[in-house]
């Protein structure tokens, strides 16, 4: 979608990875997507991006946690993670999806590297699993009105 400039409507504008990754950056709440052994699930997490990875936290046993386990060892789930910001009176925001593997953090100076990022999370209860997701495809757009 593109708009001419004294039409006032919006545009959609293609972010590049670096762009994304940027407007990532400050942490908060996203979604992530994978297919579970009864179908396709979306959940909210706090994240924070960690030397360029996605880093969230989540409870041992939990579905997420066994979900995403392939049995495998080394072999990662592919997942999507997906973060927005909507100003709806302006009717104006953006979306950033991020794919690659997802894998349960478990080496214990890796574990201490990501407690140490001072993820906090809203939910209640323990969340000590860590799983971090690798990007391969990072890809974003924005719908502006100016």
């Amino acid at each position: 979608m593109s708009r001419d400039a004294d039409s006032g409507r919006p545009r959609l504008e293609w972010l590049d990875k670096d762009e994304c990754l940027e407007l990532v950056a400050p942490g908060g709440v996203g979604r992530v997507a994978f297919d579970s052994p009864t179908g396709p699930v979306i959940l909210p997490v706090n994240y924070t991006l960690d030397a360029g990875t996605i880093l969230f936290r989540t409870t041992l046993g939990g579905s997420i946690d066994t979900d995403l386990r392939t049995g495998v060892e080394g072999a990662e789930f592919k997942v999507a993670f997906e973060v927005d910001r909507i100003d709806e009176a302006n009717r104006e925001g953006w979306s950033v999806l991020v794919r690659g593997g997802a894998h349960h953090v478990t080496d214990e100076e890796e574990r201490a590297a990501a407690a140490a990022t001072g993820l906090e999370t809203w939910a209640g209860g323990e969340r000590e699993l860590y799983i971090r997701i690798s990007p391969v495809e990072v890809t974003g757009r924005r719908v502006s009105r100016g």
